[in-house]
């Protein structure tokens, strides 16, 4: 690798929106993000699967299909 031209990694304060922080690994001494693993719905939970078989059945009703 050529020297010089690489930028300096260092350790980074991520900040969410929801107010979580954490440090990572980063060229930019801090970050913002809008989601992270604390709000996400896929990791706390709240995912609105349920809605979606819904609208999978009611086309299939609509449409006459069967299982």
């Amino acid at each position: 690798m050529r020297e010089g031209i690489h930028p300096k990694y260092q350790q980074a304060k991520v900040t969410c929106n929801c107010g979580n922080e954490f440090v990572t690994g980063s060229t930019k001494k801090e970050i913002h993000v809008e989601v992270c693993s604390k709000c996400h719905p896929f990791y706390t939970g709240q995912q609105k699967a349920i809605s979606a078989r819904g609208a999978i059945d009611k086309f299939n009703r609509k449409y006459g299909f069967t299982k």
